[in-house]
């Protein structure tokens, strides 16, 4: 079995044409792209107006409980009601697209609001005393330090809408779901396994970019890193020989 999922996964014809793997691979990197960015456009403004004013909380509250909805059964739910109301494709991909924003708004406003509430309020009213207004406080202190748990919301969402994209197949539309609907019900056991190895090497891989990012964008003093040149510089000192005392006789 295993020898014949690596064939697969390895085979050229497996990844030409319009059904292949690479086909479906971008469908499901556009699908996972366009919901994690209109969950960011609505999470992160909330969630920094929310631990910025102290105000709304119950949003927070609100978007976790949505996690208790069944994923699935919303998106059947949704495919009836609008099946007769919009045209083609569109019946399919907008019910598949709001299902996933659903579930990928919880984690990043919760990281996000999260990241600003936990700031010492004596970091805020240094910021207030130097003369900041509260805009810039918000964009030039309680962003920046809040950025190690926004990026990490942002990253649980990634996982979890690469991972439930796969139902986006149950209602007709592609993705790597494709494989693991489809080779269930031709009973095609070693496409339905490659596509869920597939799912799982695509949310490693979208994961390090956010990984990369956080290194890059979040403050060194926020994670505990010690900065290259520092550390080049303590290098320095370190193997700088002291010099001996010198000493004379009385």
């Amino acid at each position: 079995m295993i020898g014949s999922i690596l064939e697969w996964l390895t085979s050229a014809q497996a990844w030409s044409g319009s059904d292949g793997i690479l086909a479906r691979l971008l469908e499901h990197i556009a699908y996972t792209a366009i919901v994690v960015a209109i969950a960011a456009l609505i999470a992160v403004p909330l969630g920094l107006w929310i631990g910025h004013s102290g105000r709304g909380r119950w949003f927070v509250t609100t978007a976790n409980a949505l996690r208790a909805v069944p994923t699935l059964g919303l998106l059947f739910a949704l495919t009836l009601v609008l099946l007769p109301v919009l045209p083609g494709d569109a019946a399919f991909l907008v019910p598949s697209v709001a299902v996933l924003v659903l579930l990928a708004v919880p984690p990043i406003l919760s990281g996000t609001y999260a990241g600003v509430e936990a700031i010492e309020p004596a970091t805020r009213d240094a910021a207030r005393g130097i003369g900041m207004t509260g805009r810039e406080v918000l964009w030039q202190v309680e962003l920046p330090i809040a950025l190690p748990l926004l990026i990490s919301g942002l990253r649980a969402a990634v996982l979890q809408v690469v991972a439930t994209a796969t139902i986006a197949a149950y209602v007709g539309l592609g993705g790597l779901g494709r494989f693991l609907i489809d080779g269930l019900a031709t009973q095609d056991y070693v496409s339905t396994a490659g596509g869920a190895i597939l799912v799982a090497l695509l949310a490693l891989g979208l994961d390090a970019p956010f990984a990369l990012l956080e290194r890059l964008l979040v403050s060194p003093g926020l994670t505990g890193r010690t900065p290259r040149s520092q550390r080049r510089d303590a290098r320095t000192i370190d193997s700088t020989p002291t010099p001996a005392p010198s000493g004379g006789t009385s």
